[in-house]
């Protein structure tokens, strides 16, 4: 059976509830793009849909992800509302390589630490691969609340190999919908360095005034 059919198989069975998961989805990511507050909305109903969906088909880490994604989504739009020294949200930033190296080798070690348990004590299907996507996703999860440019090339990295994880799930029309997360990725990183280097040269021009 080819990917289509697939697709097509799997959209003639799954429930509105992952219908709805999938949209809202896809809503989270486009308003993220455009800063948009309600992406915290769409991102909290979704997850909750996404705990339960991923707990049926074996991937435990992936539901223990999307409980952590509940949580986020408050704690996202208390930053995006009233973090920021100003307490009026955050802006737009970016951190140092150093930094980012310091977070992916950090993070790799806990991935391989917790990867091991999940092979050896639970009935988790590719337990290393789905735990690295699940430590990447909290870390990068907390980039996006904190608005930092970067955590859009940790998301190509994530949905590259959880498109993989989902093809072999047969979980098709979820593994589209990480595939559209690649380019609407690329396009998130795009507008928020545009954000940066516009709120860069307003903060210079207040300075002059």
């Amino acid at each position: 059976m080819d990917l289509i059919t697939k697709i097509q198989s799997e959209m003639s069975v799954m429930t509105n509830w992952e219908a709805l998961a999938v949209i809202l989805a896809v809503a989270y990511l486009v308003l993220a793009m455009r800063q948009n507050i309600w992406c915290w909305a769409a991102a909290f109903t979704s997850s909750l849909i996404y705990t339960i969906i991923f707990w049926k088909v074996s991937l435990l880490m992936d539901s223990i992800l999307n409980f952590y994604y509940i949580a986020m989504a408050i704690y996202g739009y208390w930053m995006w509302t009233q973090g920021g020294a100003e307490q009026h949200g955050v802006k737009v930033v970016s951190w140092s390589k150093q930094r980012h190296l310091a977070i992916i080798a950090t993070t790799t070690i806990v991935s391989l630490i917790l990867g091991y348990f999940m092979a050896n004590h639970t009935h988790a299907s590719y337990p290393y691969l789905d735990t690295a996507t699940t430590c990447f996703a909290v870390v990068t999860t907390y980039l996006v609340a904190k608005k930092v440019l970067e955590n859009w090339l940790y998301w190509l990295v994530i949905n590259s190999v959880s498109i993989y994880l989902y093809i072999n799930k047969e979980l098709m029309l979820t593994s589209v919908l990480f595939g559209l997360y690649l380019v609407l990725s690329v396009i998130g990183y795009k507008q928020w360095r545009d954000s940066m280097k516009q709120n860069s040269s307003s903060d210079k021009t207040e300075s002059f005034a």
